[in-house]
Order: structure tokens, then C-alpha cells, then sequence
């Protein structure tokens, strides 16, 4: 206890406890693997005052306290379009006093009143509410983005922003969630939901760079899969579940993660199983991270750890080697792979204002600028640097002619193939201007792709910068945030490295928390801030240094090894392998890109191999004759399963000429094959050529033939001269049509782009009114229950009850009242005094006006023509916003108490009868009783009288001895006298003896 209060070690404990128990109730479990209650610390050591704490070491890590006085979990929820169904599943899996703070973000119309807040208060017992500006985040609260507004989060309070963007432009989940990543660092945790497009993406990726925690629920469980399915493509997620899942996966994850702030030292136990995991990642892809930092290593480490909740990193080991896909992720999360366009804008504005105008100015007329990106991840980076040439190059082409070549590399075959696409998530608009995105990028539906012009300006490709050469001749390196992660060794070797492939006077940038650490002089610094340097003069003397001096790589290894398999051949397998080889049609199988699959029968009369590297594609290894017919035949072939057939082709030299049929069959089934093609060769004899006989005749045969074939030769080429004139001309009608087409074209691009800007417009208004339509449907189905509620309780309260409006039609009414005014369900709607009643109340009508006008409840007592009575009782019927809007009427029966009223009249009656008859007698008793008091009293009259008597007597014997008491009185005092002088006298006499004595 410390002033009054338990500390928070002492009840960290119970509270795990309680939130376990309250958890389970809720959703069944917290998770498929079971939470080892152990590893939780009962208590908590204090330090002695006036000493030093010990370092903590990693040996056994602290565990993290999910919520403590100071600080605790805030989780951003991104959902949109059928989030409102998974956010119910969530908080109704999350306990009340989880000590996490929820802020959820979701696409709002900015012109509708949201109710959401008052939505999910139904699912969850912490206190939901709307995000006001300047709002303190508490633990066990849940907050709500505005309509309207995009938020932010800043030392633990949310702020809120009127939107820059245009409607269907805004990104607020994004926007959150990276001022989340920044004031929480590796506390933060993102959470995705169903939604449509991809906003949230970037903001998971600030959150894995600060090494927090991300979940997504699974695509097969959302409404609106776009959002997940773009989360997961993304970034590395730590959790894909269903969103009822969730909050237990959650829990379960952060009582697991270690206090990050007490781990300061790693001991040699935990740095020899680290040595172990990077020799397992060299093994596995062939890169080498024993010269990393070991803090980072452990980090990343520690994180998959706390993933599969392993405790022990010794454990984690064994894992790894049971599990070669986790070596995969582990690499993955190593790379940290997290980039951006344009990230810190100051550093772009510095190349495209300063450096890239001089290094223009000091470059010769023809020059191919080189530049090299190391770490390029995705290629955002090396896209803005593109990007940034062509805009910095429009001022100075007109000047110098100069091109530009970007050597984009990275580690991770991944991020290198993604880069190579140049295909981006449409929130990129949130760090790229809507004119760099219209003038560098063609917008897609779901992404912008990058133009041609600054595509071809990157090469993408894989390159280990520590161990794989280096390129040359550079003018520019970027190395941003790449050395962070190494160790002060490595870090030298890189600079030497950069040294070496630059030019004398080429630029070298790096990361901002990046320094060129080397005492060599080999860089002058250019801006200190933002990390920009230059090559120096090569100095007098430069140490020997290690370049890499090949591109090989060790080979990956695989999770099996593939082993050939024998199949055992029976006699039909047997026979029809015979069958094939001896009796078929020479016969090939080739892909969709000419590469020979398989042989049948022997072809080497219509294929041969080509002088050189050995290739087995049919293009290549076509005869003459062949080898020109063969791309047309296979592309139609391609369009349909429809065979295609080229007959009397002379294939091979005039030698062994060969007259063959060729048919193309592309293979439906079965899908194992599906795509491939069959070409069959198959023989023609020979077409006998035609003897003329000898005679007289043949040299005129001869010349009437050579005539004939001159006339049909002049014949085809006046034909051939028409066609050409007709092309000419239709080739100038093509050349008019085509600009037409082109003029239309960019009409039609610019209705494109206008449609395109409505269809986001519409697709962001129509996700809104999801939004909201889920919310409407959630308030009819809440008034669906309340009047069902209504229903059963004015039903259960067995009164009839009638709704009239104000001009007396009938509104609604309970099934009680059926018996007393014939009504039925069809009757709502019709005047109220058209209905037959049983009730003899011919004023009722007047009443119920009159309580309209008076707004004064009347009740009366009425009864009914088969003898029953009802208190009729009618008042105002009064709205919401006190507007009187008609009358209701009860109708209590009360005709029991009728009866018993009746009952009791009589019963009252014979009562009373029965008791004046009692009286009378009781009079007369009383009479007889008075004269016998009479009697006594003259009785007592008389013995009065000589009481009296009998009392003066006894007076008069008082006074006589009164009068002799007082006589004894005065003897007594004579005695008393006459008894003191006796007492003197006979002391005299003493005296006097004594005096004679």
C-alpha cells in the first residue's frame, strides 16, 4: 500500500485475473492456445531507497502491464462500408475493463448526424462517445470519429481537423493511424475491419515501422473484403481473424509483450540463441545479418515471439527449426520494409531547389547521370526521385541534353517485384499532389499505375549491398534509414563502399538519424539536417578495402527435398507407351510460349536443333519451311479449342523435302494441360509432276503456255497497281479517320477523368449511405422491438386500451378491447363512432372532444348491455415534444367490484335489521338494570345516613381524647420538672459528700 492505495504491482495480478474470467463468460475463450497464467509476475520489486536498481537483462523480461496510472494501449479501429456488423462482434467479445482506450474511425457522410456512438453503446458497457476537439483518451472508453472531420492523436489527446480533402478524396483512417504510430511509437495498435478500398494501408505501415501491433480481420469473415485484403498486401499483420475473435487474440497478444523500456542490456545467453537465428536466415535465403544490431534483431525477434506467445527465445529457436515459413516472415520483419512517397518533404525540396539544379549546371552536354538506391523496398523512393529529375530537368532541357538512369535495389525479391510493376494503392494522393499524380500516373479504378516516362527511367533488382559488388560510376547515392540497423563496423565498410562507386563530387544522402561515421575525410557534409553529403577529393592514402567480388548466393534451402518417385508400369501403361512411340503421329506439346513439353514418335524430320546453347523451343528448332508458318497457325490456335490445319507445307532442304499436313490443337482438358497446344505432323506423298509426251507438238505447248502465263502475269500486276492506288487512298482516309480518333480520344480521356472524379464521388457518397443504411436498419429493427415491447405490455396489463387521433378515427388499440367494441385489425384508420359498442355511454364521443379541448381527463363508470361495468377513463395523447396529437381510452373492468359492491348493499341491510333487533332487548336489559341501580343507590342512601352518624360519634370520642391527651401532656412536663430538680439536688449532695470527704 503507498498513500492509501494498492500499488499497481499488487493488483496487476487479480486484475489479469478478473479480466480472464469476465472475458470467458463473454466470448467462450480468449484463445486457441491456452494463456500461461505463470509467466505473469505476481509482484513487483521496489527499489531500496539510496541505491542504484540493478540492469534489467532480457533474460527474463518484464511482462508489460496491459493498463498502468500513466499509460495503456490506445487501439485504432479503421472500418467502413459493413463495419458497423464487425464492430458490434468486436465489443461484444471485449470486456469492460480491458485498460485499453478504443478509437474508432469510420467513412461518415460529413452532412449526416451520425448515431453510431449511441449504436455500439448497445454492444459494449464502457462508456461510448463522441470525439470532441482536445479530448483526453481514457482506458476503458470508446471513442468516435465526427462526421466531417479527419483526427489526429497527440500526447494522448485527440484533435480534430476540418478536411482539406476533396469528398472522395479523404483518408481519415489513415490520417489517424500514422499520428498514432508518431505519439505511441511501439504502443500503438491498428486494427482494420471490413470496408471498402484501401484506406489504412500507409497508416499500418507507421504503425510496423514503430514496431507496433497490427490486426485485420480475415477477408473471408468481412462484408466489404477491400480494406482487409489490402491491409494484408501491405504489411507483415501480426493477426487475421474474425472480428469476434479479435478482442481475445488481442488480450491474449499484450500480456505477453515485454516492457521494452527495461530491457537495456542483452546477456550472452540470449546473444548466442540470436547468432543461431541468423544462421538459420543465412541458411535459409542466403543473407547475412550477424553484423546487424543486436537490440533491433531482438526487437523484431521478440515480437514473432510474443505472436506464437513464446516465452523463451531458446523455445523460439526450436520453433524456427520446426517451422522453415516462420524463417520466411522472421526475414521479412527484418527488412522492415516500411517507405513512402516524398517522406520528409524537406529533404525533396533540398534536391529539387538546390542540389539537382547545380549537379544539372556541372554536368556536360550528352551526360548519363547514374543513381543508385540501396534499401528501395517497394520503390516509392525511387519513384519520387524520378519524379523529382523530370521536374528539376523541364528547366534546364532547353539547355543540355542529359539522361537518367536509377539503379533501384533491395534484398527482398518482394518489394522488388511489386516496385517493378509501378501499381499503387489510390491513397497515395495522401502523400503525392493531385498534379504529380496527373502528370507522372494513370489512375485505375482501385490504383494509380506509374507512367512510362518515369518507369523507364528506374531498373529494379535484387542486390545485397553488404556482400553482392557494388555499382560504379555514380553520381548520386540515396542510403536512407538503411545503416540504422547496422553495426558501427558495417557501417564503415558502406561508406568506403559509397566511396568507391561514387564519382569525385557526387552526392550521398542518407536517413536522418544516419551519419557517414568515418574519419577518412572521405565526404564533405553539404546540410548537417538533413543528412546530405559529397564526395571529397580522393585522399592521399585510402586503406585496403574488402569489396564483394561475385553474385553468387547460397542456395536457398527448400522445406523438402524432392526425391524422384517410380511408378510402377502395368501391361496397359506398357502397351500404350508402344503404342505411342511405334504406330502414332510424330507429335509435339508445347506451352503458350513455344517451349516443348513433351515428344511422340520421332520428329527429327520436322524439328532439329539449333547451332548453340541448347534450346528446346519449337521457333527454334522449326525446319525451313516450317519455321515461317509456325507463329500464325499457333496464335489461332490460342483464340478457340477449334483445330488448326496447314497442309502441304514442304518442310527441309530440297534434299529431303517432306510435303506435310500440320494440325494445331490447343487442349481444353484436362486443367493439368489446359493451355498447351498439340502439333501433329502428318506425311503427304509426293504430287506426281506431269510428263508431256514426245511429239511434234511440244515446243508449241511450251510457247502457248509461256503466252498464257505472261498475259495472266501482266493481268496480276495491273490488278496489284489498283490495290496499291486503293490502299494510298485509304491509307489518307485512315491518316483523317486516326486524328479524328485521336481529337475524340482526348475528349473522351477528359470525360474519362470527369467521370472518374463523379465515380469516386459517388463510390465515397454510396460507402456513406452503406454506412448509413446499416445504422437506419439498426433503428428499425430497435422500434420493430419497442413496439413489440408495447404490444406485449399493453396486452399483459389485461386493459383495454384505444388511440384515437385528434378527429376521433382509431389509431391503434389491444386485444381487450375486442370485447367490448366490436373491432377489428381493417378498422384502423375509420371514424370511432361508427363502431358498434356494448358500453351505454352515448356521451363518449363528447367526451373525448372535450378532453381534447379541456386537455382534463375524465373518468366515469359505465356499463355495458350484458351487464358489465367499466371505469372509462380518457386523457390527452401526448408526443415526444409534448404535442397533443389525440385521445387514448382505457377501460378497466370493474364489474367484480360491481357485484361485490351489490353484495355488500344487502349484505349492509340484513346487518342492520339483525342489530336493531339486538338493540331493542339490550334496552330492556338496560331499563331492568337501571331500576336495580335505582334501589342499590337508595339502599346506599340510607346506610350513608348512619355512616354519618356512626362518624359524629366517632368526632366526639376524638375530641374527648384529645382533650385527655393534652392532659397527660401536661403531667408528663410536671414529671419531666419534678424529675430535674430531683437530678439537682441529688448532684448537690454529691458534691456536698465529696467536699466532706
Amino acid at each position: 500500500m503507498k498513500n492509501g492505495r494498492t500499488s499497481e504491482a499488487e493488483t496487476f495480478p487479480q486484475k489479469v485475473e478478473e479480466t480472464l474470467v469476465s472475458h470467458k463468460s463473454k466470448a467462450g475463450s480468449l484463445s486457441s492456445e491456452p494463456v500461461n497464467l505463470k509467466l505473469i509476475p505476481k509482484t513487483m520489486k521496489k527499489p531500496i531507497a539510496g541505491k542504484k536498481t540493478a540492469t534489467t537483462t532480457v533474460s527474463k523480461p518484464a511482462r508489460r502491464n496491459i493498463s498502468t496510472p500513466r499509460s495503456f494501449p490506445i487501439v485504432g479501429i479503421g472500418a467502413s462500408a459493413g463495419g458497423l456488423e464487425a464492430l458490434d462482434q468486436f465489443f461484444t467479445n471485449m470486456p469492460k475493463d480491458s485498460g485499453m482506450a478504443f478509437v474508432v474511425i469510420q467513412h461518415l457522410d460529413p452532412d449526416h448526424a451520425g448515431i453510431l456512438p449511441e449504436l455500439l453503446q448497445r454492444t459494449t458497457v464502457m462508456k461510448v462517445t463522441q470525439v470532441s476537439d482536445n479530448l483526453k483518451v481514457k482506458p476503458d472508453h470508446v471513442y468516435v470519429i465526427p462526421p466531417n472531420r479527419s483526427m489526429s492523436v497527440l500526447n494522448g489527446c485527440l484533435h480534430l481537423f476540418e478536411p482539406t480533402e476533396k469528398r472522395g478524396l479523404r483518408l481519415p483512417i489513415d490520417i489517424f493511424f500514422r499520428s498514432l504510430a508518431d505519439d505511441q511509437q511501439e504502443k500503438s495498435i491498428g486494427i482494420i475491419l471490413s470496408g471498402m478500398g484501401s484506406d489504412g494501408s500507409l497508416g499500418l505501415k507507421a504503425i510496423k515501422d514503430k514496431n507496433g501491433i497490427v490486426l485485420v480481420q480475415d477477408p473471408l469473415t468481412s462484408k466489404y473484403n477491400g480494406m482487409p485484403n489490402s491491409a494484408i498486401a501491405s504489411v507483415n499483420v501480426d493477426i487475421v481473424t474474425g472480428a469476434n475473435e479479435l478482442p481475445a487474440k488481442l488480450i491474449s497478444l499484450l500480456k505477453f509483450i515485454p516492457a521494452i523500456s527495461q530491457i537495456t542490456v542483452i546477456d550472452d545467453t540470449h546473444k548466442t540463441n540470436i547468432d543461431k537465428i541468423i544462421i538459420l536466415l543465412r541458411t535459409q535465403t542466403g543473407h547475412d545479418f550477424s553484423f546487424y544490431k543486436k537490440n533491433t534483431l531482438y526487437r523484431r525477434i521478440e515480437r514473432r515471439m510474443i505472436i506464437h506467445q513464446i516465452d523463451k527465445i531458446a523455445n523460439y529457436v526450436r520453433f524456427l527449426q520446426d517451422n522453415p515459413n516462420e524463417l520466411d516472415i522472421l526475414f521479412k520483419e527484418f527488412l522492415i520494409g516500411v517507405t513512402n512517397f516524398f517522406r520528409d518533404a524537406a529533404v525533396w525540396e533540398l534536391l529539387k531547389e538546390k542540389v539537382l539544379p547545380d549537379l544539372f549546371n556541372e554536368l556536360p552536354n550528352g551526360y548519363a547521370l547514374r543513381v543508385w538506391i540501396t534499401g528501395c523496398s517497394t520503390g516509392e523512393e525511387a519513384y519520387s526521385l524520378a519524379i523529382l529529375f523530370k521536374e528539376a530537368y523541364e528547366k534546364v532541357k532547353h539547355i543540355k541534353n542529359l539522361s537518367f538512369q536509377i539503379f533501384a535495389t533491395d534484398i527482398d525479391k518482394g518489394a522488388i517485384e511489386i516496385a517493378r510493376k509501378g501499381v499503387f494503392n489510390i491513397n497515395i494522393n495522401a502523400d503525392v499532389s493531385q498534379e504529380r499524380l496527373n502528370q507522372f500516373f494513370k489512375k485505375n479504378e482501385t490504383n494509380y499505375s506509374a507512367n512510362t516516362s518515369i518507369r523507364e527511367m528506374i531498373l529494379f533488382a535484387p542486390h545485397d549491398v553488404t556482400k553482392d559488388p557494388p555499382f560504379t560510376k555514380l553520381d548520386f547515392i540515396l542510403c536512407r534509414n538503411l545503416l540504422i540497423y547496422m553495426e558501427v563496423e558495417l557501417q564503415k565498410k558502406l561508406m568506403n563502399l559509397f566511396f568507391y562507386s561514387l564519382n569525385t563530387g557526387g552526392y550521398l544522402l542518407l536517413g536522418s538519424a544516419e551519419n557517414i561515421n568515418s574519419k577518412d575525410m572521405l565526404f564533405t557534409t553539404i546540410d548537417n539536417k538533413l543528412k546530405l553529403y559529397k564526395r571529397s577529393n580522393p585522399p592521399m592514402k585510402i586503406e585496403m578495402m574488402d569489396f564483394p567480388s561475385s553474385l553468387s548466393s547460397e542456395k536457398k534451402r527448400t522445406q523438402e527435398d524432392i526425391s524422384s518417385v517410380k511408378v510402377a508400369v502395368n501391361i496397359q501403361t506398357f502397351a500404350e507407351q508402344l503404342l505411342l512411340q511405334h504406330f502414332a503421329p510424330a507429335s509435339v506439346l508445347i506451352n503458350q510460349e513455344g517451349d516443348i513439353l513433351n515428344f511422340i514418335g520421332r520428329t527429327s524430320k520436322y524439328l532439329e536443333h539449333a547451332a548453340g546453347k541448347a534450346n528446346m523451343n519449337i521457333y527454334a528448332m522449326a525446319r525451313e519451311g516450317l519455321r515461317n508458318e509456325l507463329a500464325g497457325a499457333i496464335r489461332k490456335a490460342k483464340q478457340n479449342y477449334e483445330p488448326v490445319i496447314l497442309r502441304n507445307i514442304k518442310v527441309g532442304n530440297n534434299e529431303d523435302a517432306q510435303i506435310v499436313n500440320v494440325t494445331f490443337q490447343a487442349i481444353e482438358k484436362p486443367n493439368e494441360v489446359k493451355g498447351t497446344i498439340m502439333i501433329v505432323f502428318t506425311d503427304v506423298t509426293a504430287l506426281q509432276k506431269p510428263v508431256s509426251r514426245k511429239s511434234k507438238t511440244v515446243k508449241q505447248t511450251s510457247t502457248a503456255r509461256e503466252n498464257e502465263l505472261e498475259i495472266d502475269l501482266q493481268h496480276t500486276i495491273g490488278e496489284l497497281q489498283n490495290i496499291r492506288e486503293e490502299m494510298q487512298t485509304s491509307q489518307e482516309e485512315l491518316k483523317s479517320t486516326n486524328e479524328e480518333l485521336q481529337s475524340t480520344n482526348e475528349e473522351l480521356q477528359s470525360t474519362n477523368e470527369e467521370l472518374t472524379t463523379s465515380k469516386e464521388e459517388m463510390q465515397s457518397m454510396n460507402e456513406e449511405l452503406l454506412t448509413v443504411n446499416i445504422e437506419l436498419q439498426s433503428k428499425i429493427a430497435d422500434f420493430i422491438a419497442i413496439e413489440s415491447d408495447m404490444k406485449n405490455l399493453l396486452n399483459s396489463t389485461d386493459i383495454a386500451t384505444l388511440f384515437l387521433d385528434k378527429e376521433l378515427n382509431i389509431r391503434k388499440f389491444t386485444e381487450k378491447l375486442i370485447n367490448i367494441i366490436k373491432l377489428r385489425p381493417y378498422d384502423i384508420g375509420r371514424p370511432f363512432n361508427e363502431m358498434v359498442s356494448d358500453l351505454q355511454y352515448p356521451e363518449i364521443a363528447n367526451h373525448a372532444r372535450e378532453v381534447l379541448r379541456t386537455l382534463i381527463s375524465k373518468e366515469s363508470d359505465i356499463s355495458t348491455n350484458d351487464q358489465r361495468w367499466f371505469t372509462v377513463r380518457i386523457m390527452p395523447y401526448c408526443k415526444l415534444d409534448n404535442k397533443i396529437d389525440g385521445v387514448v381510452m382505457t377501460f378497466i373492468d370493474i364489474t367484480i367490484a360491481k357485484i361485490l359492491e351489490a353484495k355488500l348493499a344487502a349484505a349492509n341491510i340484513e346487518e342492520k335489521e339483525k342489530r336493531l333487533a339486538e338493540l331493542a332487548i339490550a334496552n330492556k336489559e338496560l331499563e331492568f338494570q337501571n331500576k336495580e341501580k335505582q334501589k342499590r343507590a337508595d339502599e346506599l342512601a340510607i346506610a350513608n345516613k348512619e355512616l354519618e352518624f356512626q362518624n359524629k360519634e366517632k368526632q366526639k370520642r376524638a375530641d374527648e381524647l384529645a382533650i385527655a391527651n393534652k392532659g397527660l401532656i401536661i403531667q408528663n412536663k410536671e414529671k419531666e420538672n419534678l424529675k430535674a430538680e430531683l437530678t439537682k439536688t441529688i448532684n448537690i449532695l454529691r458534691e456536698h459528700n465529696l467536699n466532706k470527704s
